[in-house]
């Protein structure tokens, strides 16, 4: 008997609101600073009214610490400096200021904060001279009354520092990601687009010589039922390879790891392509001297030459097609050439020349296409035999 398990996602806790966490802090505050205020040493005030107006005052303010915290700090301070004054000493009577003080700290910034150092500092210097702390060390005590104030200001600088240090690696991390998902769909995109490039190739270059070859069949099916036969033969043999071609550019995307597809169409090919289209009553002249050249190149010509070909059948009603394939220096020149009247599919809403240009732009060439002095149509593109961009 199985058992499923379900994992949840662990809870972040969120932040106590502004208001909610002032009330809190102000409540411990009042608990450790109130004792001290009300019991203090026997030589020095007792705790009266106006210590207790100076509590109220200090705890009241922490009530907005997040809201004015600069005020806070003046207000908390002057109520500790006024118990100084007043002769009323205690160990924590200072605590509700330096609340207000990592506040300043931790919700300004550094200029606000050095700032606040230097006046504190001075000013609680000051409160200890007049108020005759420690008179048995009178030097010392004004020297420590002024670094006090530093502490809740220097932790609330180390606390802002690390928050906006983690702000910038959030902010990273989410630039990051947002650079990742582009470049995925941009793979993605450009993934989509050479697939759907090579199932055009296949399938409108074998339907096309498929259509042609069984409408051949057809008119001479009572009259000559020996070229309908051989068409239709053409025709299963024309269904075969574009079963294979079909089957090659679908396992790129098997993710199972099954068989390898079979390998990409290469230019030594041509002259089985030529002898397919002949089948359909198109006299084709092929011309190959390439010489070794990058298997993305070869695969690019050949489909160029492919989906021209293709569009020949389609459009142009021509007799008579010429293919050459040639090498001059570091370019390969792909160039296709027909007798037809009609514009090869390079109007209308047809892919077939936009694919053939994309082609060419992944390995880094060009393809030109326009109609020739008299007649005709031609197409040539040029591509780099040492290999260009990688498709």
């Amino acid at each position: 008997m199985s058992r499923s398990v379900s994992w949840s996602r662990p809870r972040i806790a969120r932040p106590l609101p502004a208001p909610v966490a002032d009330l809190l802090i102000a409540v411990v505050v009042a608990v450790f600073t109130g004792p001290d205020a009300a019991v203090n040493d026997p030589g020095h005030r007792q705790a009266d009214g106006v210590t207790w107006l100076l509590f109220a005052v200090s705890i009241g303010a922490l009530l907005v610490r997040s809201r004015w915290p600069v005020a806070v700090a003046v207000v908390t301070g002057t109520a500790c400096a006024g118990w100084a004054l007043y002769g009323h000493i205690g160990e924590l009577l200072n605590l509700p200021v330096m609340v207000a003080l990592y506040a300043v700290a931790v919700r300004g910034d550094r200029r606000r904060t050095l700032r606040t150092a230097v006046i504190a500092s001075l000013a609680s210097g000051a409160v200890s001279l007049v108020a005759g702390i420690d008179v048995a060390q009178p030097q010392g005590a004004p020297l420590l009354e002024m670094l006090w104030p530093l502490v809740p200001l220097l932790l609330g600088e180390a606390v802002r520092g690390r928050r906006e240090l983690m702000r910038e690696y959030a902010d990273r991390a989410a630039r990051a990601e947002a650079d990742r998902e582009r470049e995925a769909r941009r793979r993605v995109e450009q993934e989509r687009v050479r697939i759907a490039r090579e199932l055009h190739d296949v399938i409108a270059h074998t339907v096309s010589a498929m259509t042609v070859q069984a409408g051949l069949a057809l008119d001479a099916f009572d009259a000559k039922p020996e070229v309908a036969r051989a068409a239709m033969r053409q025709v299963r043999t024309s269904g075969k390879e574009a079963v294979r071609e079909l089957r090659a550019t679908v396992g790129v995307l098997r993710a199972d790891g099954g068989a390898p597809a079979d390998p990409a169409p290469r230019l030594g090919q041509l002259a089985e392509l030529a002898e397919r289209v002949r089948a359909t009553g198109l006299d084709v002249t092929l011309r190959i001297d390439a010489g070794e050249v990058p298997q993305v190149v070869e695969l690019a010509g050949y489909r160029i030459v492919q989906e021209a070909l293709t569009n020949v059948i389609r459009h142009a009603r021509a007799r008579h097609a010429a293919v050459s394939v040639d090498r001059t220096g570091e370019w390969l020149t792909v160039e296709i050439t027909d007798d037809g009247a009609a514009a090869n599919g390079a109007g209308g809403g047809g892919f077939g020349l936009t694919g053939m240009r994309e082609r060419a732009a992944a390995v880094g060439g060009r393809v030109e296409a326009g109609p020739v002095p008299g007649s005709g149509w031609r197409v040539c593109a040029h591509l780099p035999a040492g290999g260009g961009a990688a498709e």
